[in-house]
């Protein structure tokens, strides 16, 4: 599965969904796509603490988190967005230690916060990029190129065939809950498709 590097791009307070800020992650290389992201407050202070160089008086959760993992002699290699069903976000912290590696499940606020503390890659599958990424300037402006080709990439993402890879996916990678939700998905959208017949 190819990999897209991405940095942290920005953080700002959510219109939509109160209580919740927006995360903004931009591809590294490339078509420089965006990919915004909703995280919980608490994620979205301590990343703009960590932003801006803050340090805590007090040791914070994520804190806390690093402090077991380095004291288990463990690091966090990366934090890898593999998947998105509806909206949500699937995301897998790679710790490795002098034994082994691991994936483990952990939400995107948490995974961003990590990454920030061992100074380590975000990535997300090409399938994510694809099916939430908007191509847009780093300061949030679209040219008209840009919207025409967002709406040509959104078209291309709600395709059963393409849904129907990342279900085999999904299955392959033992994940069945995303797979239960992308069959679901998949079965919306071929009733709809027999309507419109």
């Amino acid at each position: 599965m190819k990999k897209i590097k991405l940095r942290i791009l920005g953080l700002s307070y959510s219109q939509s969904q109160a209580g919740s800020y927006v995360l903004v992650l931009s591809e590294i290389k490339g078509d420089k796509r965006k990919l915004p992201v909703i995280i919980k407050s608490v994620d979205a202070e301590y990343i703009a603490l960590k932003m801006e160089g803050i340090e805590s008086p007090r040791p914070l959760t994520k804190d806390l988190m690093k402090n077991i993992i380095d004291t288990l002699g463990g690091s966090v290699e990366e934090v890898f967005i593999h998947s998105m069903v509806e909206g949500v976000f699937y995301v897998k912290l790679i710790l490795s230690t002098m034994i082994d590696s691991y994936e483990i499940d952990c939400m995107l606020g948490d995974g961003v916060s990590l990454s920030m503390l061992y100074k380590c890659p975000i990535t997300c599958s090409t399938e994510v990029m694809t099916a939430a990424g908007i191509f847009m300037d780093d300061d949030g402006f679209m040219t008209d190129e840009q919207k025409e080709k967002n709406h040509e990439e959104r078209e291309s993402t709600s395709s059963v065939e393409t849904l129907e890879n990342m279900l085999q996916k999904a299955v392959e990678n033992e994940e069945f809950e995303i797979a239960t939700q992308l069959r679901d998905r998949i079965n919306q959208l071929k009733a709809t498709n027999n309507e419109m017949d």
